[in-house]
């Protein structure tokens, strides 16, 4: 039975990518030794280093005048390390809030400036985008962060926010490499890897030139993004394995015709996905339709007593990780560039079968 995995993460890699590393387990490419094994430092890693960021570049296209960089602590360390970095001598920030990533981005926030809260959603539930002619922007802020997709509520962007002479900031662990979007409209993107790039462990940070060199005083080494540029991300020793995967993702996509291509699919699964809630009685998608997630797809059953009968029914047809986050219930569908359509055509038979049997 093939089983497709829809958790929010760790989530699902692509199958090509993991028979890949099987093969080059024990041996990479003729050189005795697990990739897991290796010096950072030395000539094969630096080989498997230099190709994902230069494929990374080519498949975002990346301006020369980005730095990219492979780093340790999650998305959550980019909390405190985009204020660190960015503040500049400034003593207030924007943040846009939508979810519960955003809430947790502005606590983190709060340590280090005055943060004023531009836009929130919180008030409809965060089921929707705030429109921007409400936003109250501060033109004098040292930037303006976002959540462009939330991944426990579902409610994503499909829009960049125009941040004017501001540095834009945005948390894409949920969103990066799903489509093409234009890099120079960012001062800093940032994602954990752990959905659309790879293993738990890795973040990436796309961090433009002039925001770099000018931490906060008093701030650790490790949280200054002028170090970890200046050393090629290997001030220490770096996830190197999940670099390497990473690296195996990137091919991968390249392999399937880019972030033009991954994004007509990517399109296709959530209209699936989506139409077979709406033209349903019996299950019910929060989210404005105007803000819906390609990448995770809450769903609530019409009989919350059915949810731990569907989650088991579901298991046993090889359809895991349903379980909305425990903040909402229901149940979550996460669809990132990994999982196929094959496995979203399989929900949705799931769906109606269930629904014509329990409904």
């Amino acid at each position: 039975m093939t089983v497709y995995n829809f958790s929010a993460g760790p989530a699902v890699l692509p199958k090509e990518v993991l028979e890949q590393a099987r093969e080059e387990l024990l041996d990479w490419h003729g050189s005795g030794m697990s990739v897991m094994e290796m010096s950072h430092r030395g000539k094969q890693f630096m080989e498997i280093a230099a190709r994902a960021e230069a494929d990374l570049r080519e498949l975002m296209k990346i301006p020369d005048n980005y730095k990219v960089l492979f780093l340790q602590g999650g998305a959550s360390s980019q909390f405190a390390m985009v204020p660190a970095n960015l503040l500049r001598g400034k003593t207030r920030a924007d943040y846009i809030c939508t979810g519960a990533w955003g809430k947790k981005a502005i606590a983190e926030g709060k340590r280090y400036c005055e943060v004023n809260i531009a836009a929130s959603s919180q008030a409809d539930g965060f089921n929707s985008i705030p429109e921007p002619s409400g936003w109250q922007l501060d033109a004098d802020a040292a930037y303006l962060h976002y959540t462009p997709n939330e991944t426990i509520g579902g409610v994503e962007f499909h829009w960049i926010p125009d941040a004017g002479a501001v540095p834009l900031v945005a948390d894409m662990s949920s969103t990066i490499l799903s489509r093409p979007v234009d890099v120079s409209r960012f001062g800093v993107i940032y994602a954990g890897a752990q959905k659309n790039i790879g293993p738990a462990g890795l973040s990436v940070v796309i961090v433009r030139d002039d925001l770099i060199g000018q931490p906060l005083d008093g701030q650790p080494v490790m949280f200054d993004y002028a170090v970890h540029a200046d050393n090629g991300s290997m001030y220490n020793t770096p996830p190197t394995y999940g670099w390497y995967l990473a690296g195996l993702v990137f091919q991968w996509l390249k392999d399937l015709g880019g972030l033009e291509a991954i994004s007509l699919v990517n399109h296709r699964k959530a209209r699936l996905l989506y139409d077979s809630i709406d033209n349903s009685a019996f299950y019910a998608n929060p989210v404005d339709a105007n803000s819906r997630s390609w990448m995770n797809v809450p769903f609530t059953l019409a009989d919350p007593g059915l949810d731990g009968t569907f989650l088991e029914e579901a298991g046993a047809a090889g359809l895991v990780s349903l379980k909305g986050h425990r903040s909402v219930g229901g149940m979550r569908a996460s669809i990132y560039n990994a999982m196929p359509e094959t496995g979203v055509q399989a929900l949705v038979d799931f769906m109606a079968d269930f629904e014509r049997r329990r409904g």
